[in-house]
């Protein structure tokens, strides 16, 4: 039992750390994009849209052109962040999980029932 143990925890030690988030990520459907950073105290998450294109810079959606998405989301563990998410108007309770260097998923909840999953890919480096 003990081996297992010193051998699992030699793998969680050995895995590859996650890229830094920070950067410009672009939403799976590529209508909009995000400016990703750490922020608060560097380990929480905060994300702006920057730009919409692709039928999503309708005149409805241009208000929110410049706001927060996600506004100091903090780490529940390693690349993975807890927080609200503001999507065009609606704040639902939020999940960012980082897979890996170049996608994100984020997930958010509505009353804890209504519930949707994105994936983002990290634009450029």
């Amino acid at each position: 039992m003990i081996r297992s143990l010193a051998a699992l925890a030699g793998l969680l030690l050995a895995a590859p750390a996650l890229a830094s988030p920070a950067g410009l990520w672009e939403i799976e459907s590529r209508d909009s994009r995000y400016q990703v950073s750490l922020c608060g105290d560097g380990t929480q998450l905060c994300a702006r849209l920057v730009w919409l294109g692709n039928g999503a810079d309708s005149p409805q959606n241009l208000p929110y052109l410049n706001t927060m998405l996600i506004d100091g989301a903090r780490p529940t563990g390693p690349g993975q962040w807890q927080g609200d998410l503001h999507l065009y108007g609606q704040t639902a309770g939020g999940t960012i999980t980082q897979v890996n260097a170049q996608e994100m998923t984020l997930r958010g909840c509505v009353a804890l029932v209504i519930c949707k999953t994105y994936r983002m890919f990290r634009i450029g480096d």
